[in-house]
C-alpha cells in the first residue's frame, strides 16, 4: 500500500469519525440553547399569570369600589324622597313606588311598589288594632324601606306589613300585630 492510500483511509477516517462528532456537539448545543428558551418563556409565562392575577385583581376592587358608590348614590336618592310627614297628606306624590296610586278605590287596598290588591268587604275601612292579627293573605305585602315612614328596622322575627292605609308591624309566625301606624296615605 502507498503512502497515498493510506493517508486517503486515515483522512477517510478522520472524516467519518469527527463529523458526527462535530454534529453532535452543533446538536448539544441547540439543545441548551432550545432549554434555556423553554425556561425563558416558562419564566415569561409565569409573569404574564402574574400580571393577569393583579389585573383581575384590581378589576375586582375597582367593581366592588363602584358597586359601593352605587349602593351609595341610590341610597342618598332615596333620601332625596319626600319622607312620610302626618302634616302632609301629599308627602307620597312623585315617589316612584306610588307611581301606580289614583286615589282609595272601593274593594281595594294600594301597597307601594306592588299596585292594588282585592280586599274581602268585612276588613274594608277596618281599623288595625295592638294585639290582633293580621289575616294571613295581608301577610306578604312588605314594607320595603322602612327608613321612608319614618321607622326603624323591625326587631327580628318582626315585619313592616302594608294594611290599607296603614302600615302594621307583625309577627312574621303568627301575623300578631305588635303595632299601627294608622293613616300614612
Amino acid at each position: 500500500m502507498n503512502r497515498f492510500t493510506k493517508a486517503a483511509i486515515v483522512g477517510l477516517a478522520l472524516v467519518t469519525t469527527a463529523a458526527p462528532l462535530a454534529a453532535e456537539a452543533q446538536s448539544r448545543g441547540d439543545r441548551r440553547e432550545h432549554r434555556q428558551d423553554r425556561r425563558d418563556d416558562r419564566r415569561d409565562n409565569r409573569a404574564d399569570r402574574r400580571e393577569y392575577r393583579q389585573d383581575r385583581r384590581d378589576y375586582r376592587q375597582d367593581r366592588r369600589q363602584d358597586q359601593r358608590e352605587y349602593r351609595n348614590d341610590r341610597r342618598d336618592d332615596r333620601r332625596e324622597y319626600r319622607r312620610y310627614d302626618r302634616n302632609n297628606r301629599n308627602w307620597w306624590q312623585g315617589r316612584t313606588d306610588f307611581r301606580d296610586y289614583r286615589g282609595a278605590r272601593n274593594g281595594y287596598w294600594y301597597a307601594p311598589s306592588y299596585g292594588y290588591y282585592r280586599v274581602e268587604p268585612r276588613y274594608y275601612g277596618h281599623r288595625w288594632q295592638r294585639g290582633s292579627y293580621l289575616p294571613s293573605s295581608y301577610r306578604s305585602y312588605y314594607v320595603r324601606d322602612p327608613y321612608d315612614y319614618g321607622l326603624r328596622p323591625a326587631p327580628r322575627g318582626y315585619r313592616y306589613v302594608h294594611a290599607g292605609n296603614d302600615i302594621v308591624m307583625i309577627a312574621i309566625a303568627t301575623g300578631l300585630i305588635a303595632s299601627v301606624l294608622n293613616n300614612v296615605y
